[in-house]
């Protein structure tokens, strides 16, 4: 009895070493936070390389040495260029490239698969009806919400847009605690070209000028950045970041099932509250001061997932400091491939964006039974 007491003790102590080996051997945390690190330092340097990249005397250096305090090393001209127009378009391009990624991390996790992406389930075409709202009817019918709003009016407008788009697209999509990926990429289709059409008679309805302004507001830019666009939009976008820490536990509960999270203790229909709100408030904020800016939330949080794992808890701060990085340097590419003249940043993000999600598809559609 003795001897067979200690087999068992022995084959115990193995089946837990083993166990904690595979643990060991599957955690990927200690990864996922030096990429974190890596990506904070790339993000400093995506955003310096932002601001010294165009037609300017200034190098990295004389930057470096400016913002240091020595007052000799830029001439008026170009503090002019990198601190009036450069470095207000290299923030607000970070802010509107990790809001997308990160609103992509959130759908996904809530939908539970690596197809939702505001820009294809027709968020962000919400979100964009209620920006052309504010511009095509700022003088007549919004021209009180507009006077009592001022600069936040767009991104509010915007977000309210998002968030109807949002909750909608939940509501049909999900049934008995389960969400159909099929219903959920033809109600996105739906919505999307519902707010499309009802986007389309405001444009109808525009004078030249901003029918000028809206066209090129489509396509997704970042010219107009100014610090004033980032005093309106930059607060709802860094507020939804805020809320990260608080969804991650949650989300990685939740990709368990429903019915599963809700048995861990998770308050579910909370989470998805507040998921929805943070998803509208980023996407809405993002669209409102930069256009329509596509594949973002899809290509940033799937290429993390496959890296770093899919723990929220270090998934959605990778997105944001991944996708800012990577827009960053799209409106980089924008402003010089074609100099003197510019692209819209949404066309490379697509021209990017498309064929990854065609890969996604291809790759997941026996699983995803499309």
């Amino acid at each position: 009895m003795a001897l067979q007491d200690a087999i068992g003790q022995k084959r115990s102590m193995f089946s837990l070493t083993g166990l904690r080996e595979l643990q060991r051997a599957g955690d990927r945390s200690r990864l996922a936070l030096l990429a974190i690190v890596l990506l904070a330092v790339g993000s400093v340097l995506s955003l310096l390389f932002s601001v010294t990249t165009g037609a300017s005397n200034a190098s990295f250096l004389d930057v470096i040495a400016n913002m240091a305090g020595s007052d000799d090393a830029l001439n008026a001209r170009d503090r002019i260029i990198i601190f009036d127009i450069r470095m207000p378009r290299a923030i607000l391009g970070f802010l509107v490239g990790g809001s997308l990624a990160v609103s992509g991390a959130i759908m996904q996790g809530l939908f539970r698969n690596p197809l939702a992406d505001p820009g294809l389930v027709g968020v962000s075409s919400g979100a964009s009806l209620g920006a052309v709202v504010i511009i095509v009817l700022a003088s007549t019918f919004a021209a009180p919400l507009y006077t009592l709003l001022g600069i936040y009016a767009l991104p509010i407008a915007a977000f309210c847009g998002g968030l109807a788009s949002t909750w909608l697209l939940y509501r049909i999509a999900t049934g008995n605690g389960q969400t159909s990926v099929a219903t959920m990429l033809l109600a996105g289709i739906a919505l999307g070209s519902l707010a499309g059409a009802l986007t389309g008679l405001l444009i109808y309805m525009a004078n030249d000028q901003q029918l000028r302004d809206l066209t090129f507001w489509g396509m997704g830019s970042l010219a107009g950045a100014t610090w004033a666009k980032i005093a309106a939009a930059g607060p709802i976008i860094l507020l939804s970041f805020a809320a990260i820490p608080f969804m991650a536990p949650g989300l990685n509960a939740i990709t368990l099932g429903e019915a599963t999270a809700f048995h861990m203790g998770v308050p579910v229909q909370r989470l998805k509250n507040i998921a929805i709100v943070t998803v509208a408030g980023a996407t809405g904020a993002s669209v409102a001061v930069s256009g329509g800016i596509g594949f973002v939330g899809i290509v940033v949080p799937h290429v993390l997932r496959m890296s770093i794992g899919p723990d929220h808890r270090f998934l959605l701060p990778a997105s944001a400091l991944l996708g800012g990085s990577l827009l960053i340097f799209a409106d980089v590419l924008a402003r010089t491939i074609v100099a003197p003249a510019e692209l819209p940043i949404g066309i490379i993000t697509a021209a990017v964006g498309g064929p990854f999600f065609l890969w996604i598809l291809l790759r997941h559609r026996a699983r995803l039974a499309l």
